[in-house]
């Protein structure tokens, strides 16, 4: 059978006239204009964790909005990838610490499959980190204390239990948040069975520096037996 048989039929174009063209508005924005601090991998520590210290308080430094929202990559039961926005909760010596609902799609997508992937991404500074590791429950002490400290409609949000379900309408939503609000009023140290705080042990951990003529910088460090890391650098 010719190769082209084998080809799925296009369906007939249907432009919208309002819309732009795509390739051409893409292809007039600039991306990685520069100028960026270079990066030397020579004085970058042994350990990852100092490095990413580093880079976040540079990004808080440079005024960046949210430079500790990272997405968070998982698999599903059909080994389809998924990614959302979360923001890091801590670094430690157990790694990058998130908190979300067992419930939530994520949530029963790391029960299924704990290996999990996280980017952190600045743009004004030409800087991005991509870690790959394990998510490993915290505990309840750990994910008790950080419901805790949530902000109240955080809170009657989580408690809701509905994250990702159909909404049939805005007023289900309000009148669910005032319910727990009010059990809040009630119950300030109510805890949902559902809260969990990971954290990802990374593996393997990357640092790119992106750089104007795309003589990008890329320094990965990866866990070596015994639970040491090993530097590398990489090819751009």
């Amino acid at each position: 059978m010719a190769a082209e048989s084998l080809r799925p039929a296009l369906a007939p174009s249907t432009k919208d006239e309002n819309m732009p063209d795509m390739k051409e508005l893409l292809r007039s924005l600039p991306s990685l204009p520069g100028p960026y601090v270079p990066f030397d991998t020579a004085q970058a520590p042994a350990q990852p964790e100092p490095l990413f210290a580093q880079w976040l308080q540079a990004a808080i430094d440079a005024g960046i909005r949210e430079p500790h929202a990272m997405t968070l990559s998982t698999v599903d039961g059909d080994g389809c990838p998924d990614a959302r926005v979360l923001i890091l909760k801590n670094v430690d010596e157990h790694g990058w610490h998130f908190a979300i609902s067992r419930a939530s799609p994520k949530g029963r997508q790391i029960s299924d499959s704990p290996q999990v992937a996280l980017t952190f991404y600045w743009p004004a500074l030409g800087r991005q980190v991509r870690i790959r590791g394990t998510a490993h429950d915290m505990g309840e002490q750990t994910s008790s204390a950080d419901f805790l400290a949530r902000p109240l409609g955080s809170r009657a949000g989580a408690l809701l239990g509905r994250q990702s379900d159909v909404l049939e309408s805005q007023q289900e939503l309000e009148d669910g948040l005032a319910r727990q609000l009010r059990r809040l009023e009630q119950q300030p140290d109510v805890l949902p069975d559902s809260w969990v705080v990971y954290a990802v042990r990374p593996r393997e951990i990357e640092f790119w520096q992106g750089n104007e003529q795309r003589r990008h910088v890329r320094l990965r460090y990866r866990r070596a037996p015994g639970a040491a890391w090993c530097k590398e650098r990489l090819w751009p």
